[in-house]
């Protein structure tokens, strides 16, 4: 039983690697609903200078 717990222990590990790396990409997309519906221009200005520098920092997938 040993073997078994050997090959699920690294599949479990990057499953939650997986599902976590998505939830903290989401992070400033939570607010996106808020921000299209805010009638100030300010404030859209301010959330595609956010997109962009967050969009920016991520790393490129190969």
């Amino acid at each position: 039983m040993g073997w078994l717990q050997s090959l699920i222990s690294p599949l479990k590990k990057l499953w939650f690697q997986m599902h976590s790396t998505h939830k903290k990409r989401r992070g400033i997309y939570i607010l996106y609903e808020d921000v299209k519906s805010c009638p100030y221009e300010d404030v859209h200005v301010l959330w595609s200078i956010l997109v962009e520098s967050h969009s920016s920092s991520l790393p490129l997938k190969k």
